[in-house]
């Protein structure tokens, strides 16, 4: 006997059959994930470095703002991220 989850992922699988990705497909998601990851850690490196200054130099609002920069900085690197990896997975 199926269980719900197997039943409900078989009537899933039907309405909308999963697609698999090819090996060049594959490969260039892994490297958007590392170009990715990359920027990430650069943006952390700088701004955290000018938070450290900024903290120093009892500038607590300077630090406020760079740790928000620093948080939109990496949210939209993610999101670049999966933009490109949405339009690589519908080609």
């Amino acid at each position: 006997m199926k269980s719900a989850y197997e039943l409900a992922m078989e009537r899933l699988e039907k309405q909308a059959p999963s697609r698999t990705l090819t090996a060049a497909q594959k490969t260039e998601i892994a490297d958007l994930e590392a170009a990715a990851k990359a920027k990430v850690a650069e943006q952390e490196l700088f701004l955290k470095g000018q938070i450290e200054k900024a903290l120093a130099e009892g500038k607590y609002e300077d630090v406020a703002q760079l740790e928000q920069q620093l948080a939109r900085e990496i949210r939209r690197a993610h999101e670049e991220c999966e933009a490109k990896k949405a339009k690589i997975r519908s080609a």
